[in-house]
């Protein structure tokens, strides 16, 4: 397990804290921690399930009272770890000014971000793979990865424009399930449909078209291995993308409804081809 060294900080403009501003600027963010190789972990539990997948914490920031859960979910840990962890210890005003919003669940730790496996290497062994074309809302991306690991979806690809399921916001509403469920980005897209295609599955567009089947008759079809995708609020999936995929599937819709945010039809559709 690593070792903790307790440091104390009074000064928001500490050099130490640069991981930590401006947590709430997603624009600024998105650029700034990819290209350092760093995420930010919310909370002690999503902490707790980062270093529990084997992610390596660069340093966390804390409130005093959170002292002791931290000291306690890192004994946990297996004792085969000799890093040395700073913890930087400040007063919940101090903490707000620095990340720009009130601290109140547990820590704060920016993390080392691990590479992306190959696409092959996380295909390998999946029989059912969700693919997220666009998806921009950090929110929505969280939420398909909470239902994708909650519903048996071996693997996770997301496409080059998609927002970052380790930025705050995802890794927070997924509770964490971004570090269990295998993904990797795809990529070029949507040519990287070829690369599923040659491994096997069917590839299964949800979008509203006149060809399209409905959700219980892929299931019926039961696919030995399926990737489902799903594509931005709004729009929807590119029109190449649609024509590019094995089958193009609707969910049936009551009371004059014609289609669900996506993240509710990711939980639909994961739900519906479970094995």
């Amino acid at each position: 397990m690593p070792r903790l060294d307790l440091q104390t900080v009074t000064d928001p403009a500490d050099e130490r804290l640069a991981d930590y501003v401006s947590l709430t600027d997603v624009a600024l963010r998105s650029k700034h921690e990819p290209a350092k190789g760093l995420y930010i972990a919310e909370s002690s539990t999503v902490l707790g399930r980062a270093l529990a997948a084997g992610h390596r914490a660069r340093s966390v920031l804390l409130a005093p009272r959170w002292v002791p859960d931290l000291e306690a979910m890192v004994a946990a840990l297996p004792d085969d770890d000799d890093e040395v962890v700073p913890v930087y210890v400040a007063d919940e005003p101090v903490l707000e000014v620095i990340t720009g919003f009130h601290v109140h669940r547990g820590a704060l730790a920016a993390m080392h971000r691990p590479p992306l496996a190959p696409v092959a290497d996380v295909l390998a062994g999946a029989r059912r793979v969700a693919v997220l074309e666009d998806i921009v809302d950090h929110t929505n991306v969280g939420a398909a990865f909470r239902s994708a690991a909650a519903l048996g979806v071996d693997a996770v690809l997301v496409t080059p424009r998609c927002a970052d399921p380790l930025y705050r916001r995802s890794v927070r509403v997924s509770m964490g399930t971004v570090f269990q469920v295998p993904w990797t980005r795809i990529d070029p897209w949507p040519a990287g449909l070829d690369e599923l295609r040659e491994a096997g599955f069917v590839t299964a567009a949800l979008a509203l078209s006149d060809d399209a089947i409905t959700l219980d008759d892929l299931v019926t079809e039961n696919p030995d291995r399926l990737a489902l995708v799903l594509g931005a609020e709004g729009h929807g999936l590119k029109a190449t993308t649609i024509a590019s995929c094995d089958r193009v599937v609707r969910i049936p819709m009551a009371g004059g409804v014609d289609s669900l945010n996506v993240a509710a039809a990711a939980a639909v559709a994961f739900w519906a081809t479970r094995v």
